[in-house]
């Protein structure tokens, strides 16, 4: 529902010619809401398409005569079954690049493996949260998004190779990659990751949320440059050194939060933002888009997000998401 449509989203925002191929009902994620959809699917072709049929498999490989890429996001047996492999498209065109995003690979099976089961799975929701609450979720789909984007990675160094083949992407994969300096420690040195207050960082002290006098402030301090400009804005004595606030992460954590409790947290950004220092008030996914105009776009009657993607002499055409069929011959 999520990860193909993004990935393709994206390439369309960068000028592909994206064709979605639905099922005669339509793209399950028509029926969550016009929204939905449209902020995932704009700039797209549609044809809707019944590759349980013979006149379907060859509608299909029609297209894929003149493609330079299949992406598929579905259960492996419905892929296998439905002929959307390189092995099964490569009579039409030796060139094609079939990417498939599945849960888990695409013979490992076909248990279910939506977004929230994947984060689950791999120690997302473990590492998130409150330690003395449950494990967390975060509030949006970063594993199919996440998953996304890695597709559409895989699927063009494959088109750029100039070399047909089959590229996977699993969303358990992606993640556990993602997890990249929790997973070493553990397999190099056997040090178990732990949820601590705030979503504070493994290595890096103070860098977590910090409550203010009204609201809450994220405070990244990597170096110890940051460190000297911080303390002396904050009136914060000692720690000089990476390794001595790491040490005493205890100490500095209680002696940050005493003198951030001094202002607000939009106070503290006016206030550090011109030193250098990492540090941003936390706000609503609203407040955060009133605040970025620049970022947001018009796709037919929908205001979207646009591509994050800024290429010099080019802008993306965002067109509306197609109806059902809108493109069918």
């Amino acid at each position: 529902m999520l990860a193909g449509p993004y990935a393709t989203m994206m390439l369309a925002d960068l000028g592909a010619e994206v064709t979605k191929l639905e099922p005669m009902g339509g793209d399950i994620s028509r029926q969550v809401g016009d929204s939905y959809f449209a902020s995932l699917n704009r700039g797209k072709r549609s044809i809707s398409i019944d590759l349980t049929t013979v006149r379907g498999q060859d509608q299909l490989g029609e297209l894929v005569m003149d493609a330079h890429a299949l992406l598929v996001n579905l259960k492996p047996s419905a892929i296998h079954r439905l002929g959307l492999t390189y092995a099964a498209l490569r009579r039409w065109n030796e060139r094609i690049v079939c990417v498939a995003i599945t849960g888990f690979g695409l013979n490992a099976g076909d248990d279910p493996a939506f977004d929230y089961v994947i984060q689950a799975a791999t120690g997302i929701a473990a590492l998130t949260g409150d330690p003395s609450g449950p494990p967390t979720l975060p509030g949006y789909s970063s594993a199919d998004n996440s998953t996304g984007l890695t597709a559409a990675l895989g699927l063009l160094a494959q088109v750029v190779s100039g070399v047909g083949g089959q590229v996977e992407v699993s969303l358990r994969d992606v993640m556990l990659s993602q997890l990249n300096y929790h997973a070493s420690a553990y397999l190099n040195d056997g040090t178990v990751p732990q949820r601590r207050p705030f979503g504070a960082h493994t290595y890096y002290v103070p860098a977590q949320i910090f409550p203010t006098a009204d609201g809450y402030l994220a405070l990244f301090i990597t170096h110890d440059g940051f460190w000297r400009r911080f303390a002396e804005e904050a009136a914060v004595d000692g720690f000089a050194t990476m390794a001595e606030r790491a040490s005493r992460r205890e100490e500095v954590l209680a002696a940050v939060a005493t003198a951030l409790a001094a202002d607000t947290a939009t106070g503290w950004e006016s206030r550090l933002r011109p030193l250098g220092i990492p540090a941003a008030a936390v706000r609503t996914l609203p407040e955060a888009l009133d605040a970025t105009p620049e970022a947001l776009v018009h796709a037919g009657r929908h205001r979207l997000v646009g591509s994050p993607i800024r290429i010099a002499g080019y802008e993306p055409a965002y067109g509306p998401p197609p109806r059902l069929g809108e493109h069918n011959g």
